[in-house]
């Protein structure tokens, strides 16, 4: 630079030096918040991946439910918690919010039901003990659909079969429930297999149905022919054969149940589907009953049938063959004439013969062709007395071959089967005339005229005795020993009228005796009403006890209470 004259000295301009860019740094104070934050990050995303879904259960009652506090479990494993319990708007039902976690989700599907877990006492189980320690927690029975869902309704009661619990659902039709209730045993061969889930009536009010669950494998022997029967209580039977008393077990008299059984004779049967609907009997003689091929007839008798009921056997030689199902009454208006229709049903497999075709080979006779055969040869139907003591009469079937020849009117609806006069009435009608002859003898006169006879018969021989004395010496040995032949032959004769007296007693007194025995209002008779009537008492004493344990079962524990006056 060119400097001018007289100017002033500049001072120097430094000159400017380029740094490079300084990267940019973390101070150590801002390490720890940072790694904090990232641990909170980590923490709540795991927590939100693990929390599973909110859903909403409908019960009718919040009772032993608390927001917080209770666990919902599945097998015991806790898989979600009540997070809140809210009244509806209509205030019919509460509605509880759960949480589940995330392994519950297979859970969540349309079939799946939710119930409460506590202390209960139904029927002959107790359940939920636990729960008095540990509190009342929800149950799940996992479903098998795989319609996802997030509301339910839950279930008022724990379910009577876990949808987990191999075996099948069955159908019955009764007149009326007896005493099954729900969780009544369901008997097989007197071996617990299953239980009732549940009764309701019929919508058209004629009958009830009840559901049984029969557990694997034994499911497998209900077959297509299987009986079902209550096996309810004590089943006492009065009839011809004397008095039975059945059982199946004594939760069975207390709780009620039902049993079911298959024909030996026809056990090779297909299995039943499930939901298949079978009739339930009253008993297991009825079942049976129904179980066999049945054929019906008709039997006109005559004479009375006191002591015939309906369900009296029909008996051939011992063997049960039928049974009596209706006893009518018949009256011709025109000659006052009483007839006795009595209605029977025959189990023609019972009853098996074989005939001869041309070949002579041997062929199975059917029902009509057999039953021809056996009355063309005299076999008739009759009533007899199964017992003195009980008055109760059966049909017997047998052969009577000196009776005159009859057929069965096939042409009559049921067909009319012939008969003869009951022994029984016979009998009687014998003993009546006996006794009517009886009373007819002037048995008082009798003995008096044997008494006067006895007296001259006792002057006679005092007057020979005393013809004998004078004679003794004049006698001759032969003649003496005649005399002596003849008083012997006189005190025979007394003798005999005295016994003959003595007997004549007798069979008054045992005619009497029979006719007291026989009579409707005898002693012995009496005593069997009663001894009955005092069976039934303690039936009915039985079925009360188990009515008060299943309203009380605390008296289990503390005893009958006191009514509250």
């Amino acid at each position: 630079m060119n400097e001018t004259p007289n100017s002033p000295e500049l001072p120097e301009i430094p000159e400017a030096v380029s740094e490079p860019r300084r990267r940019f740094s973390i101070q150590l104070v801002w390490i720890i918040p940072i790694v904090a934050a990232l641990v909170g990050l980590s923490i709540a995303a795991k927590a939100i991946l693990d929390r599973g879904e909110t859903i909403t259960i409908v019960f009718k009652t919040g009772e032993g439910m608390e927001a917080g506090k209770t666990k919902i479990k599945y097998k015991d494993v806790q898989i979600g918690e009540v997070k809140g319990l809210a009244i509806s708007r209509d205030r019919s039902h509460v509605v509880v919010t759960a949480e589940m976690s995330k392994d519950a989700r297979g859970l969540l599907v349309k079939d799946t039901r939710f119930y409460v877990v506590k202390a209960r006492i139904s029927g002959g189980s107790v359940t939920g003990l636990g729960t008095l320690i540990g509190g009342s927690y929800i149950g799940v029975d996992a479903g098998t659909s795989t319609e996802r869902r997030d509301e339910f309704v839950g279930l008022e009661a724990p379910p009577a079969v876990s949808l987990e619990v191999p075996g099948r659902q069955f159908v019955l039709h009764a007149e009326d429930v007896g005493s099954v209730d729900a969780s009544a045993p369901v008997f097989f061969r007197r071996l617990q297999v299953g239980h009732v889930i549940g009764t309701e009536l019929d919508p058209d009010g004629k009958g009830v149905t009840v559901r049984a669950f029969i557990r694997a494998p034994f499911d497998q022997y209900v077959k297509t022919n299987t009986v079902f029967w209550h096996a309810s209580g004590v089943d006492v039977t009065l009839n011809a054969s004397g008095i039975k008393v059945n059982t199946e077990s004594v939760v069975s008299i207390l709780l009620g149940g039902i049993a079911f059984q298959t024909p030996d004779d026809r056990f090779n049967a297909p299995a039943a589907q499930g939901n298949s609907v079978f009739p339930l009997y009253t008993t297991k003689e009825e079942a049976f009953k129904h179980a066999e091929v049945t054929e019906r007839y008709t039997l006109i008798f005559q004479e009375s049938v006191r002591g015939l009921a309906v369900g009296a056997p029909v008996d051939l030689r011992g063997v049960t063959v039928g049974e009596v199902t209706r006893i009518d009454v018949a009256i011709n208006a025109a000659n006052s004439d009483v007839a006795i229709p009595v209605e029977i049903q025959l189990y023609p497999d019972r009853l098996k013969a074989q005939g001869r075709d041309k070949n002579r080979q041997a062929v199975p006779l059917t029902s009509r062709a057999l039953l021809d055969a056996l009355v063309a040869h005299g076999f008739r139907a009759e009533i007899k007395s199964g017992s003195l003591v009980t008055g109760q009469l059966y049909v017997s079937l047998d052969f009577f071959p000196k009776t005159k020849k009859a057929g069965i009117d096939w042409s009559s609806t049921p067909p009319r089967f012939p008969t003869v006069p009951g022994s029984m009435g016979e009998l009687q009608k014998q003993l009546m005339r006996i006794v009517q002859k009886f009373e007819k003898v002037p048995i008082e006169e009798l003995g008096g005229d044997a008494r006067k006879t006895v007296q001259s018969l006792d002057s006679t021989l005092k007057s020979a005795d005393r013809l004998l004395k004078n004679v003794d010496q004049a006698v001759v040995p032969e003649a003496r020993s005649t005399l002596v032949e003849a008083r012997k032959s006189l005190e025979d004769v007394r003798a005999t009228l005295d016994e003959l007296k003595r007997t004549l007693g007798q069979a008054r007194g045992t005619l009497g005796q029979a006719n007291g025995v026989l009579a409707p209002d005898a002693p012995l008779q009496l005593d069997l009403r009663d001894t009955l009537r005092e069976v039934s008492r303690a039936a009915q004493s039985l079925r009360v006890l188990g009515d008060y344990l299943e309203q009380h079962p605390e008296s289990l524990v503390r005893g009958k209470q006191e009514d509250k006056k």
